[in-house]
């Protein structure tokens, strides 16, 4: 095993988005074996820069579920803009399924409402706040990621099928949380970010190990050596991955090093006499 990939939210962090002492243990452990560790979300990469210096990155981060790589000083690598036309779509697609919808560009993101559902939760957790606007097609030009949110979670799941119907193989149309529905460049993710971290790396794909807990998580899996599903997934996830680990709310990433990552590594040959 070369490198092991994780998701962030409800598998690296806590529910309440805390990184543990655990955590950050089996992530030097990993270090001391040999294992490349590096991270990938929905988030934007400064809604990642406070896991870079605990965790002692050296490794490119994914952001945007693969829309934008950036390295640990936040220099921007490589970055998938979705096109004007697609943009434009996704957003009536939301609005059509009477969500809101927030919009992403690489520092940038705009609302339409600082009160709006789930707004004051995700700036808690990326660190910074949104921009309000009053007209959201006008900052669609230099879109990564779009997101459809509402805790009617079976319209979300609805428009999720919704825009991957309309958007085809343009885009990536994938739920990040049961009331997030992320849209991204068709190059922008999870699958695509195990194929990009390896040419990164120079490292098979073979020996990489993936953990996540989301469907959108599961295109990892499929691409990566060995996967790992965190215990709080749901079943279909679950049914998907080669392991299944404890939950984020009883250290279930440090427990999926510990338990399937480590006892992988080979012990160091004697000395010959």
């Amino acid at each position: 095993m070369s490198l092991l990939i994780a998701d962030v939210d409800g598998s690296l962090v806590t529910e309440d988005k805390v990184l543990t002492m655990r955590a950050q243990a089996a992530v030097k452990a990993l270090d001391t074996a040999g294992i490349a560790f590096a991270i990938t979300s929905g988030r934007p990469p400064r809604g990642m820069a406070m896991l870079i210096e605990p965790l002692a990155l050296r490794t490119p981060v994914a952001a945007f579920n693969g829309g934008v790589f950036v390295k640990p000083d936040m220099t921007i690598i490589t970055e998938h803009l979705l096109s004007a036309d697609i943009a434009r779509r996704t957003v009536e697609l939301i609005l059509h399924h009477e969500m809101d919808v927030w919009v992403y560009s690489g520092k940038e993101w705009f609302v339409r409402n600082s009160e709006a559902p789930h707004v004051s939760r995700e700036q808690w957790t990326v660190k910074f706040p949104p921009t309000v606007t009053g007209d959201i097609g006008k900052v669609l030009d230099r879109a990564v990621k779009i997101v459809g949110v509402s805790d009617a979670l079976d319209v979300v799941a609805r428009c999720e099928k919704a825009a991957e119907d309309a958007l085809g193989a343009r885009a990536s149309a994938a739920r990040s949380q049961p009331y997030y529905l992320d849209v991204t460049h068709r190059d922008a993710n999870k699958g695509a970010v195990v194929t990009a971290l390896c040419e990164f790396l120079s490292i098979p794909c073979a020996e990489v190990a993936t953990i996540g807990d989301m469907p959108n998580d599961v295109l990892m899996f499929r691409k990566s050596g060995v996967s790992i599903a965190m215990g709080n997934a749901a079943s279909d996830v679950q049914e998907q991955a080669d392991f299944v680990t404890a939950s984020y709310k009883d250290e279930g990433f440090a427990k999926a090093v510990e338990q399937f990552i480590l006892p992988r590594v080979a012990p160091p040959r004697p000395r010959a006499r």
